[in-house]
């Protein structure tokens, strides 16, 4: 099996703390013809991290590259959830089970599913999916995210 598949590109700009910094990164999502799927943004006091996945992650880093942004991009897993109670501790138990090491995580719910996407950043993302996919985890892949 193509493991590659499961390997959903995600964006990180970093961005100064300041006002319409956020702003500014959408505009240029936005003149590039990028739509976002998901995002996180989290701060300290002087910058933040915006992550972010898109429907053209290259077209959206080439686009932030061009006016000047520090961003970079690395791999995340998405993972369906029952939305439920209770969906994502089981989904935490498993990958407790599994020794995995999660970076950070964040998510999106599809509605018309009834499904939570959670995106991971996992410490190694090639052992993850293997064990994951050992233990019948739903893992999406990029065509399901593009298509969201």
């Amino acid at each position: 099996m193509d493991t590659e598949v499961y390997k959903i590109d995600q964006i990180s700009v970093f961005i100064e703390n300041k006002k319409g910094r956020f702003f500014s990164v959408t505009k240029v999502l936005k003149e590039a013809g990028v739509n976002i799927r998901a995002m996180s943004l989290a701060d300290t006091v002087d910058f933040g991290i915006l992550r972010f996945i898109v429907d053209k992650p290259k077209v959206a880093y080439d686009a932030l590259m061009d006016k000047d942004f520090i961003a970079r991009k690395n791999s995340v897993l998405a993972i369906a959830v029952d939305d439920e109670c209770g969906g994502l501790s089981n989904l935490l138990g498993i990958i407790t089970k599994e020794d995995l090491n999660v970076e950070y995580m964040y998510t999106f719910i599809n509605a018309l599913e009834k499904k939570a996407v959670m995106l991971f950043r996992f410490e190694d993302i090639d052992v993850a999916i293997e064990k994951l996919l050992s233990s019948d985890v739903e893992l999406l892949n990029r065509d399901y995210i593009k298509n969201v």
